[in-house]
């Protein structure tokens, strides 16, 4: 009887890294691409039709974005095993993701002979982290969480916005709108709003594109 091999679906929005991982696995005797999704919807169609043992997950995609897709499908799913595979290497990024329900958290740096080291440990049951992903969610777990409405405000500062500028996209005061940035610093460690947006980059709370 021939042997299980682990049916893979893989996720990410650049064709050509998509066609590198389907040769990278292809190659391997107990692996097999069941599909490949260019954008997390197509992440979460692909998922019900193939239901495949690991899926591969970028996180930055046009539609829907990877956490979304992965709360989407382990919403369906329970007990699917995804593997997240992103240039995003800030705490809250991963954050979000292993939150979400991802099993491991690897940079698109990862040489292919420990890529498919840890689609064989997920596979197994595995959620096999690399030390420095493990230290970055170490430091995210010491700062505070900062509230969903803290989080627009900072990335309407990211944007160059002005408190009253942001109070009238936000629908708030101006008072209000003060308080969250008050918060925003306290929560942060930070003195200002050029400090602010630098570390939330880095970190990976907001994304300028």
């Amino acid at each position: 009887m021939e042997p299980h091999r682990i049916r893979i679906l893989v996720v990410d929005d650049h064709a050509l890294l998509r066609a590198g991982l389907a040769a990278s696995i292809g190659a391997e005797p107990d692996m097999e691409i069941a599909a490949a999704a260019a954008n997390g919807q197509e992440a979460v169609e692909l998922f019900r039709q193939h239901q495949p043992d690991v899926t591969l997950m970028d996180l930055k995609m046009p539609v829907m974005g990877g956490v979304e897709a992965i709360e989407a499908i382990r919403g369906e799913c329970p007990a699917a095993k995804v593997v997240v595979l992103s240039t995003y290497e800030g705490d809250d990024d991963i954050f979000r993701a292993l939150r979400a329900g991802a099993a491991s958290y690897l940079l698109k740096n990862t040489l292919a002979e420990d890529l498919v080291r840890v689609i064989r440990e997920v596979f197994a049951g595995g959620r096999p982290l690399p030390a420095p992903v493990t230290q970055k969610l170490a430091d995210r777990m010491l700062v505070p969480d900062l509230t969903a409405r803290e989080l627009d405000v900072l990335r309407l500062i990211a944007k160059g916005m002005r408190n009253k500028e942001i109070a009238a996209e936000l629908g708030i005061g101006d008072e209000t709108t003060r308080g969250h940035v008050k918060n925003i610093l306290a929560k942060l460690g930070l003195h200002d709003r050029t400090e602010a947006v630098a570390v939330a980059v880095k970190r990976g709370i907001v994304h300028i594109e």
